[in-house]
């Protein structure tokens, strides 16, 4: 069982933004990196990410898990965590590009983006590459590493061209990733699960509502029945998801009552509450205090 689920919260590993992202502004960067070495974490909590993959790993799903044994392509969506364990690193080096959504609206956020595995969680991951989409999505990293280096007024419209690009080259490979089912997940599972709700805070914008509220919506993101998701976390944290969930809720929202200015209706609605009264209620029964009492 996991001892403590604010120690196990406390120690997740977050990788902070990159030093030159400023919050509220559209942001794209391209990196050069292994991509799997050793153990990485689950990615940057506010972004999208394309990876060039040319190590050996194992990535981690809820309770699949695929080999990655030859060159790939994954996507990776902000609120979809994955974890990711090298096997035998290679010689080359991977790559990646990031942003964030504000990059992906910058057009309006085209079709082909919006169908493509960064929004569609029913799709696929990671796709393998065959030798000529290898070299061909190589080639366009290589072109989006030489339009990083430049700056001139349409160049993140370039950029969305190129993502659009390796997003077409992924979907036309016809070798699908096939995951397999491992045994003794419980703990993995409960992991991403407390990853995923985690993610969804602090709070940063208060006329935004957090996208996970109920336990069905964390269940359909993690790919497993419900009713298997609450038997997990009731083994491994001896509580359930609803629990979870509301316990994470009213500990951000007396954090926003007691340390911000947004107005109490805003903090209930970004925290899911369609209703001040309800937002309302809900604080007075998991805490006995009312928020007005906590604002004041």
């Amino acid at each position: 069982m996991i001892q403590s689920i604010e120690n196990f919260l406390a120690s997740i590993k977050r990788t902070e933004a990159p030093a030159s992202y400023v919050k509220g502004t559209e942001f794209f960067d391209f990196i050069s990196t292994s991509c799997q070495a050793g153990k990485t974490t689950f990615s940057y909590r506010d972004f999208y990410k394309i990876s060039l993959i040319t190590d050996t790993g194992k990535l981690f799903y809820a309770d699949k898990w695929i080999l990655i044994d030859r060159p790939a392509i994954m996507f990776s969506n902000p609120l979809i965590p994955y974890a990711v364990e090298a096997i035998s690193p290679g010689k080359e080096q991977g790559c990646f590009c990031i942003f964030n959504d504000l990059f992906l609206a910058g057009d309006g956020i085209s079709q082909s983006l919006r169908n493509s595995p960064l929004f569609d969680i029913a799709q696929e991951r990671v796709y393998f590459l065959d030798k000529k989409c290898f070299d061909d999505c190589r080639y366009i990293f290589e072109k989006i590493k030489a339009e990083m280096s430049q700056d001139y007024p349409t160049k993140y419209d370039v950029l969305r061209s190129y993502l659009i690009i390796l997003v077409r080259e992924a979907l036309r490979m016809k070798d699908q990733s096939k995951y397999t089912s491992h045994r003794n997940s419980s703990q993995r599972i409960a992991e991403l699960f407390l990853t995923l709700l985690e993610r969804q805070f602090p709070i940063s914008n208060e006329l935004s509502p957090m996208p996970l509220r109920s336990a069905a919506d964390f269940a359909d993101r993690l790919s497993v029945h419900v009713n298997h998701l609450n038997r997990v976390l009731k083994a491994v944290t001896g509580r359930t998801t609803s629990e979870l969930i509301q316990s994470r809720i009213t500990r951000e929202g007396v954090q926003l009552l007691q340390h911000s200015d947004y107005p109490i209706a805003n903090i209930g609605y970004a925290l899911g509450f369609d209703q001040p009264s309800s937002f309302t209620n809900f604080i007075k029964k998991h805490t006995g205090i009312a928020p007005s009492e906590y604002r004041r």
